[in-house]
C-alpha cells in the first residue's frame, strides 16, 4: 500500500500550501509520520517529523515556515507551508519517519514555487 501525497501546485515565492496525506489506520497509529521532499539533481531528504504523540521536528530550512500535524481519526497528515520559496521546489512524499518503508513510497505531489 502506497502513501499518496496531495495539494501540491505552482506558487508564487511568499505563498503558502498544504499538503495532506492518508494512510491506513495500523500504518497511521503505530508509526511517526514523515514528510520528505527531492528536488532536482537532488536527494530526497526529510523535512518534518511527528510522532504519534505529536511531537514535531524540522528540518532547519522549514523551521518557522512549515508546520506538520496529523489527524489520528482521519488518519492523515499534513504540511502546511508558508513564505515558501523557490528553494522549496520538489517533488513531496509522506512516509514513515525517520526511517521510511521503501514499499510505501508513492509517487509524490510536486511544488513548484516561482520567484
Amino acid at each position: 500500500v502506497q502513501l499518496q501525497a496531495s495539494g501540491g501546485g505552482l506558487v508564487q515565492a511568499g505563498g503558502s500550501l498544504r499538503l495532506s496525506c492518508a494512510a491506513s489506520g495500523r500504518i497511521f497509529s503505530m508509526n511517526a509520520m514523515a514528510w520528505y521532499r527531492q528536488a532536482p539533481g537532488k536527494q530526497r531528504e526529510l523535512v518534518a517529523i511527528i510522532t504519534s504523540g505529536g511531537t514535531t521536528n524540522y528540518a532547519d530550512s522549514v523551521k518557522g515556515r512549515f508546520t506538520i500535524s496529523r489527524d489520528n481519526v482521519k488518519n492523515t497528515v499534513y504540511l502546511q507551508m508558508n513564505s515558501l520559496k523557490p528553494e522549496d521546489t520538489a517533488v513531496y512524499y509522506c512516509n514513515t519517519g525517520p526511517s521510511p518503508r521503501g514499499v510505501l513510497w508513492g509517487q509524490g505531489t510536486k511544488v513548484t514555487v516561482s520567484s
